[in-house]
């Protein structure tokens, strides 16, 4: 549907980088988009949020809506069932979703870009017609396995292992919070396939979801995102067959890694859109409510707590379209992902938290949105890379740049 939206003037989404940036505002398409994604999460997210949050219930109604939408495969080829949109337009539609809902908003980022992602890069021609075009409608989704209860930011010590035999790699180990897993119908899985070569000999595989060999663990009870499933999933002697190895043996390292740089600003809009919405609560109860004779807008305490969420939201705002546009362009973006993703999840956190604090009272009880949002916003500094781990990425870029 978004295709059809943005059909007649669709060649203006592969526009080069300066003219986006000569430009005032958004382009039309990407207005387009931003609207049509705003309505939809207004009529169908923001009403539901708190009761699926209380509940830890996925929204598959909204999911199977998004699909047609062709929000969960965005970057997608239209042959291939996707919107055929470029990653910018995939940033804005995330920050839009998150603001309604942020648990839709990682449920969409995973399909999108952890799930889908590394296969429309590595795939071969027969895998992305199996793996890809089922999970674009939102009959299906995907889910993403590399972290393990022993391994997080230290992606290359997989203990997870596959053994080729006969025609069939047989995997056995433990991944662990795996978001999506619950309600996904396959994942790309990262597993050493010649230990001696350490992350030089893991490899990335395609399971299908149920499978002998695979069974979950029990959904993780959260602090936030609690709409979406969260889990470990436990391979034991799970066997797939051969041609369900992505990309090349010993690949999957380099294919976590240039999956992750994308992944980075699906999860900073996914910041960006719980900030904006702590912002408008922020706003809508500070207009309204009354102090010493007038709203508590006219307190300078206030506004000087409103400048600098606002500050801090646009700020990563750019950061975020920037990595966006640069992956668009064919240009270098690991850095410009990692400083997106940094500035815009602890932006969020700080947004959250300040609204919490013009709230007061009122913001610290599920009457008002704004604890849920602070609860939301918080595992955007964790997951797909902390905070530190960007402050890593970022320093490394920077001063190789120095140094060449």
């Amino acid at each position: 549907m978004l295709a059809r939206i943005c059909g007649p003037v669709r060649g203006a989404l592969r526009r080069q980088l300066h003219t986006v940036y000569q430009s005032v505002d958004l382009p039309e398409t990407h207005q387009m988009l931003r609207q049509t994604c705003r309505d939809f999460a207004e009529k169908e997210l923001f009403p539901i949020a708190a009761e699926i949050d209380k509940e830890h219930r996925f929204p598959a109604a909204q999911v199977k809506k998004m699909g047609g939408l062709g929000l969960l495969a965005m970057d997608v080829p239209e042959e291939l069932g996707g919107a055929g949109l470029d990653y910018l337009a995939y940033a804005i539609a995330m920050e839009e979703i998150s603001r309604g809902c942020a648990s839709t908003g990682v449920i969409m980022s995973v399909n999108n870009s952890l799930y889908l992602g590394p296969i429309m890069k590595f795939g071969s021609k027969e895998q992305k017609q199996k793996w890809v075009t089922p999970f674009t409608s939102g009959d299906k989704i995907g889910c993403f396995a590399l972290s393990e209860p022993g391994n997080g930011s230290d992606a290359g010590a997989a203990a997870t292992s596959a053994r080729a035999e006969g025609d069939s790699w047989v995997l056995n180990g433990t991944k662990a919070w795996i978001t999506n897993c619950w309600d996904a119908s396959a994942t790309v899985v990262f597993a050493s396939t010649d230990r001696s070569l350490h992350h030089k000999g893991i490899s990335a595989f395609l399971v299908p979801m149920p499978t002998p060999g695979l069974s979950l663990g029990k959904k993780e009870d959260k602090l936030g995102i609690r709409a979406s499933s969260t889990a470990n999933l436990i391979f034991e002697d799970c066997r797939i067959p051969k041609e369900n190895l992505l990309g090349e043996l010993g690949m999957g390292f380099k294919i976590a890694m240039q999956t992750l740089d994308m992944g980075r600003i699906g999860i900073a809009s996914q910041a960006l859109g719980i900030a904006q919405a702590a912002l408008d609560c922020a706003v809508n109860y500070a207009e309204n409510r009354k102090a010493f004779g007038a709203p508590i807008t006219k307190l300078q305490g206030i506004q000087f707590k409103l400048a600098d969420m606002a500050l801090a939201l646009e700020s990563a705002r750019l950061l975020t379209w920037r990595a966006a546009m640069l992956k668009d362009n064919k240009k270098p973006f690991t850095k410009e992902a990692a400083m997106a993703k940094l500035a815009a999840s602890e932006a969020a956190t700080a947004i959250s938290h300040q609204a919490i604090q013009i709230l007061g009272g009122m913001g610290y009880v599920t009457e008002m949105p704004a604890e849920r949002h602070y609860r939301d916003a918080r595992i955007t500094e964790i997951y797909e890379g902390t905070s530190e781990i960007q402050r890593l990425v970022i320093a490394g870029h920077l001063l190789k740049s120095y140094r060449s």
